[in-house]
């Protein structure tokens, strides 16, 4: 089965916030706006996700927020501590939980990570700035199959708010 993978990093955030602390910084305008739009951008394609694992940060659980209307294929989403940080381990940690029946998946989270996660996948580097999202596809049987060889997934496109 052809499995698909979007990493995305959370939509731009706010500085000036008066949050206790990074984890719990808000999305500011613009990462209000371009959110909705990166999910308008997925649905276009046809990569609308059945299922999002997502860091449990407040920019974003605010980034999914914003694009949960567009996203109407959307079967569960699950908000994971372990993706705070953005690992490579904790995204294929994170994979080996979801159901097989689910074709394509949205990984929401943090830079450095999230591009050090598309490098390792594909053997591709991109700039992921904020609400850039990486659309990748590998054959697979399941989900436990597709994070265990380097370089495994394809690129097939990226997308990047300025340009939506």
């Amino acid at each position: 089965m052809q499995r698909r993978l979007i990493v995305m990093r959370h939509a731009k955030s706010s500085w000036d916030s008066e949050a206790a602390g990074d984890h719990d910084r808000p999305l500011n305008d613009r990462g209000r706006r371009d959110a909705p739009r990166v999910a308008e951008r997925l649905v276009e394609l046809g990569w609308a996700p059945e299922v999002v694992l997502s860091s449990d940060s407040r920019r974003t659980r605010e980034t999914f927020e914003a694009m949960r209307s567009v996203l109407a294929t959307l079967r569960g989403v699950e908000f994971l501590p372990s993706l705070y940080h953005g690992s490579t381990e904790a995204l294929n940690d994170a994979l080996l939980a979801v159901p097989d029946d689910a074709r394509t998946v949205l990984a929401l989270g943090h830079n450095p990570g999230w591009q050090a996660a598309v490098y390792w996948l594909t053997g591709k580097s991109i700039e992921m700035k904020t609400a850039t999202a990486a659309l990748m596809e590998c054959e697979s049987p399941d989900w436990a199959t597709t994070t265990t060889r380097r370089g495994q997934w394809r690129l097939v496109d990226t997308i990047f708010p300025r340009e939506l």
